[in-house]
């Protein structure tokens, strides 16, 4: 049976792609309060500028594509069985190839029932006031916005927990819940921790390597290593 490597992805994943991160520098999300785009109480105040948001985002991301890191990680596959849990809301991963991917945050392309979360569609166009699902209920991005449970991550940490390597790449590990999955690791699990500003250092976790380089300079490298190693 093949080894799991367990991938945990964030923002600078996909930012070599050209896709920009939600949140500036300011704290701002493409000039908007995040709360005013990505929480209930943002989405009920005024729908129309939360959809139009997203249709901008969707809009974006028909227009990039899947970098050398997404590349490199469907690459992993020939040796190791590789699940990818991620908290982007594109969908590079798949684009890639890769095989296995979760998505904490939701879906760009996907869209839901503002009355019954569990009717999800796939959409790629814009989405606007008067569209409704078959049950005649307005439709809202399937994104988790502040404020809202994560449904899948108890998933999340339960695939985390069967890792045999954990690879963390282009996320700040700030972001929780998403980073206490760190947490569900067993002991003695190497962890390879790649961004080029590291947020933590080699005190932090046992068997740490920081590999202080973007997805794209370091993670081609790294899994060249991996695929050549006998464990």
């Amino acid at each position: 049976m093949k080894q799991r490597i367990v991938v945990l992805t964030g923002a600078g994943m996909s930012a070599e792609s050209g896709l920009k991160t939600f949140r500036d520098a300011n704290g701002l999300w493409e000039g908007h309060n995040v709360m005013e785009v990505a929480s209930p109480t943002g989405f009920k105040s005024n729908p129309a500028l939360v959809l139009d948001f997203y249709n901008q985002r969707r809009k974006q991301l028909l227009q990039v594509d899947p970098n050398e890191a997404h590349h490199a990680l469907v690459k992993l596959e020939e040796k190791f069985k590789v699940s990818i849990i991620t908290q982007n809301v594109d969908d590079l991963h798949e684009r890639a190839g890769s095989s296995e991917v979760l998505h904490l945050h939701g879906e760009l392309f996907k869209v839901r029932c503002t009355q019954n979360e569990n009717t999800v569609i796939d959409w790629k166009k814009d989405l606007y006031l008067g569209d409704v699902s078959e049950h005649g209920h307005q439709l809202r991005p399937h994104i988790v916005w502040f404020g809202e449970q994560v449904p899948l991550l108890p998933k999340a940490a339960e695939i985390t927990s069967m890792a045999s390597i954990l690879i963390i790449i282009g996320t700040s590990m700030q972001v929780y819940p998403a980073a206490g999955l760190v947490n569900y690791v067993h002991s003695g699990v190497p962890i390879y921790f790649i961004d080029p500003r590291p947020s933590i250092s080699k005190y932090d976790f046992e068997n740490l390597t920081i590999i202080p380089k973007t997805a794209v300079n370091g993670l081609p490298s790294l899994v060249s290593d991996l695929i050549g190693k006998t464990f």
